[in-house]
């Protein structure tokens, strides 16, 4: 938001009787653990008066609502050492993208206001413990179970329909949203008449009209030409970030999109592959140069990041490229199992998924991480590794090692995507599959075998017909089939 924007909201909430259970005004700062139970009361007290945000603001005198200022800096204000935005941010459950904003209302009256989303589908906690405010008290929410009840209750709308930009002219849709790229993509002739485009935009959920035009944040995530038009999704931009070494310490170049995903989708993958190291070939006549990792698995990894991030959950997709690895990571947990990842579907945004299949930016359902593992295979490369941890969802696809230079759990992981990968093809995996995928000369067939009996050990692969006794005729297939 712009300052001017943070002035006219301000100007707007002062203007209210009274505080409330979405809105607290304070004139300064008292301790982060009550910062953290307003935003948990506010979140709740939003969600149950169906407003779409609560506000916890510094420089406004509670009684009077006069604006005096604060000395409180909520962007640069530190618990210990740590950022204190982010001290709340990692003890806030779910991690909802409450926003921080400090500005000057005027040359003597500095401002910091939290603009915190309303809950969803559950009650919003602070160190695990949830809140509420009864007028201008804040109370723990277990007091109060009718109040908790209609939060769980209330039938939460997907972020895709809600609005992140309304009271618009068709004029506007065409300036913030970029018509063109959604019918070259589609390939569709592009209409007559603007009319023509809005009814289209209309049908597919990216513009709603009431008694004008409105644009949902499906429409801004996608086709926006400029995301930071768009406060609700410009926080939702990828980030892309090559690392000198193996390690985040030293950054060599940057990117942070700044288009919708449709837009900027092709133009980003193809920077990260122009990232990626390359092996150069001499052929007959032409010098080529091969990509160290698949570049279709990239693409498809990218596309997931978008497709199933969370994005009720602070966060943004990154891409993080490492000299030794790729990194692909979202906001939120996966519905699945990441064990399941490659049979199973379950997407949390689905007209996004839909949209960006039709645009022929991923696979059909229930196809694209067998892609990634085949490719991966194809490249001779480790398994990937999905990793789930502080609510984001992370994976890694990693630079060639020989077979010798992989551990056991690498091994391990690598046969049961290989078993994976087979199952959802109709076939199995045998001995002599596992040496394919592993160059393994047929006459070390004991290597394998050894790989296999980990993997049964484990439990993550099992016999197809535990009655056969020939372990030459073997075949395998992954522990849920």
């Amino acid at each position: 938001m712009t300052d001017t924007q943070l002035k006219e909201t301000l100007n707007d909430l002062v203007k209210l009787p009274r505080e409330s259970e979405w809105v607290e005004f304070k004139l300064n700062f008292h301790s982060p653990e009550e910062i953290g139970e307003r935003i948990s009361a506010l979140s709740n007290g939003a969600c149950i008066h169906n407003q779409p945000y609560g506000y916890l603001v510094f420089g406004v005198e509670d009684n009077t609502h006069i604006i005096k200022g604060t000395t409180f800096k909520a962007k640069s204000h530190k618990k210990k050492n740590e950022d204190l935005e982010h001290w709340l941010a990692t003890r806030i459950n779910p991690r909802i993208d409450f926003q921080v904003h400090e500005f000057d209302y005027d040359a003597t009256r500095h401002i910091s206001i939290y603009i915190i989303p309303a809950a969803k589908t559950q009650p919003v906690e602070f160190l695990h413990q949830a809140y509420i405010r009864i007028n201008t008290i804040t109370r723990k929410i277990n007091d109060f179970p009718e109040k908790q009840a209609k939060i769980w209750k209330k039938e939460s709308k997907p972020f895709e329909k809600e609005i992140a930009m309304d009271n618009l002219s068709v004029s506007d849709i065409t300036h913030f949203l970029s018509a063109e790229t959604y019918f070259d993509l589609m390939k569709l002739p592009y209409p007559s008449s603007v009319d023509g485009v809005i009814a289209k935009f209309i049908e597919e959920g990216l513009v709603v009209k009431h008694k004008t035009y409105a644009i949902t944040k499906l429409g801004a995530l996608l086709f926006a030409k400029q995301l930071r038009n768009f406060e609700s999704t410009e926080r939702k931009a990828v980030r892309a970030i090559v690392y000198k070494g193996k390690n985040k310490v030293e950054t060599e170049r940057e990117q942070m999109g700044v288009k919708g995903y449709a837009l900027g989708f092709e133009g980003l993958v193809e920077w990260v592959n122009s990232q990626l190291p390359a092996n150069e070939e001499i052929g007959k006549a032409l010098r080529t140069e091969t990509r160290m990792y698949p570049e279709i698995a990239i693409r498809e990894l990218v596309a997931n990041a978008l497709i199933h991030q969370d994005f009720s959950v602070k966060g943004f997709p990154m891409i993080e490229v490492f000299s030794d690895r790729i990194e692909i990571s979202n906001p939120g947990n996966p519905l699945v199992t990441p064990e399941r990842f490659i049979d199973a579907y379950l997407s949390r945004n689905e007209k996004l998924a839909d949209l960006m299949r039709r645009m022929g930016f991923c696979e059909e359902k229930g196809s694209g991480l067998d892609k990634v593992i085949f490719y991966n295979e194809l490249y001779q490369l480790p398994p990937i590794n999905v990793i789930v941890a502080e609510n984001r969802t992370r994976v890694s696809i990693y630079h060639y090692k020989s077979l010798n230079n992989l551990d056991k759990k690498e091994k391990i992981r690598a046969c049961y995507q290989h078993a994976c990968l087979k199952h959802v093809s109709n076939e199995k995996m045998t001995n002599q599959s596992l040496r394919d995928r592993f160059k393994i000369e047929d006459h070390n067939y004991s290597i394998a075998s050894r790989i296999i009996r980990d993997a049964l050990a484990e439990g993550v692969i099992k016999e197809e017909d535990p009655e056969n006794k020939s372990r030459k005729y073997a075949s395998y297939i992954p522990f849920w089939a």
